[in-house]
């Protein structure tokens, strides 16, 4: 109010001065005094005075979610996702590109999670509907179990919202294979133990009832059935070590592969490990293994598992043939580079009709030559199930002479050398018939 008042008195004052300037006429000091201090008293209250800005209201769906909700969902350790009614994308936490991939902004959820049945749950909370809870599998590229917690978004009070359908749609993500991998791996091992172990069993049962009765005071028939008893149980061990490393596989099936992986230096691990059994065996093992860098991206202890196990079939059922030779090469002519491993035996070999159920559980060709041969019936089936996991394939080839030739293909990492520099993949496939089959194919 002081500056209303004194506002009209400046300007009166500075034009007073002004005309006197104009017209020469004699101002007293105090005069001008006074003249001089209301006019600053004027300027400063002017200054001081509080003005009124004005501003745009910003649109609060636009800029939702804010920082805190981005800061609050990339703490959960699960997948999140935010997407307007039409499915498209406002944001994805930390934890959701590791499970599905990087996904942009404004793309819909729909191009990484497609099962009609979510996407219909999530139409249905966008268009108005309740909070839903969604489960569901998928087979490929791995098989899994998800289950999402769809819930509807409201922007800030005070902005304008349409009576129809929700602002915004939040969906969290739970995977689920672990536990449904847990319970069927219960079921498959209670299921397979006792088949596959009522036979070592039955045998002991009736070896301890032997010892105890006929053969209690037969010293000689005692060493023996000792003997025979301390197999079947040295069986019985082997067949759970593999009945739980392959529900460890099943379980890890859907989890991805992140280790940069030499194949090289990986299989002659194997073969200076399996030399010295192969040699008590009368089996000399003969490897031609490209010097080159063979990257894929691969579980380094699973893949050993697959060349060894490869490598002793090879060792067990093709000993008659006296060599066995394990090559590696990288495949230049697809469209994809590939690493591409090699065993090949000179024994028997395999008949056509046993090919395609090679790596099914428990499968034998010749079920008393495999427990002769310390063999569980797992082994196949277990490197198939690792190669699944590893986008790779299992090719199984016989030659017309005899023996057998197991190959195994892998996409390859880009090497430090150029494609031109790296080993061509092994020839040892000359002279095989049509009998060939391809496992995991992918």
């Amino acid at each position: 109010m002081t500056a209303v008042v004194l506002a009209p008195f400046a300007v009166a004052t500075m034009s007073i001065i002004a005309l006197g300037t104009i017209f020469a006429v004699p101002w007293p000091p105090a005069a001008l005094a006074v003249c001089a201090t209301g006019i600053a008293t004027a300027v400063a209250l002017n200054r001081a005075r509080p003005r009124t800005v004005t501003s745009r209201p910003r649109d609060a769906h636009a800029r939702f979610p804010d920082a805190g909700v981005k800061a609050a969902l990339d703490a959960l350790p699960e997948p999140a996702f935010v997407v307007d009614r039409r499915g498209r994308l406002r944001f994805a936490n930390r934890a959701a590109a590791p499970m599905f991939g990087a996904l942009g902004l404004g793309d819909p959820l729909s191009f990484r999670l497609r099962a009609p049945s979510f996407l219909e749950a999530l139409d249905r909370v966008a268009t108005g509907a309740a909070q839903e809870r969604i489960a569901w599998a998928e087979k490929v590229p791995t098989e899994r179990w998800l289950e999402a917690f769809i819930a509807p978004l409201t922007v800030p009070a005070g902005e304008a919202r349409s009576a129809r359908a929700t602002d915004l749609v939040l969906v969290l993500v739970r995977d689920l294979t672990e536990g449904h991998m847990v319970e069927r791996m219960r079921a498959d091992f209670v299921a397979n133990a006792s088949h596959e172990l009522r036979t070592p069993l039955a045998s002991l049962t009736g070896f301890i009832d032997t010892l105890r009765g006929p053969a209690r005071d037969d010293p000689v028939a005692r060493e023996r059935f000792l003997a025979i008893m301390g197999e079947q149980a040295a069986r019985m061990r082997r067949l759970i070590d593999d009945l739980l490393s392959l529900s460890r596989i099943e379980m890890r099936a859907h989890l991805p592969l992140t280790d940069d992986v030499d194949v090289g230096p990986l299989l002659h691990h194997v073969v200076d490990t399996l030399a010295p059994v192969a040699a008590d065996g009368g089996v000399a093992i003969e490897s031609d293994i490209a010097p080159a860098p063979l990257r894929v991206r691969g579980d380094r202890d699973e893949l050993v598992q697959v060349f060894a196990n490869l490598v002793e079939n090879a060792v067990n059922y093709g000993a008659s043939g006296g060599r066995i030779i394990v090559s590696a090469g990288c495949d230049r002519g697809a469209e994809r580079p590939a690493v591409i491993v090699a065993v090949r035996d000179f024994g028997p070999g395999i008949a056509a009709e046993h090919i395609p159920r090679l790596t099914e559980r428990f499968y034998r060709v010749d079920v008393g030559a495999s427990r002769t041969r310390k063999g569980t019936g797992l082994g196949l089936a277990i490197v198939k199930h690792i190669l699944n996991r590893h986008r790779g394939r299992l090719s199984i080839e016989t030659p017309a002479g005899g023996g057998a030739l197991f190959s195994v293909r892998l996409d390859a990492l880009p090497s430090s050398q150029s494609e031109s520099s790296l080993p061509d993949a092994p020839n040892v496939s000359n002279g095989l018939d049509s009998h060939k089959r391809i496992i995991g194919e992918s």
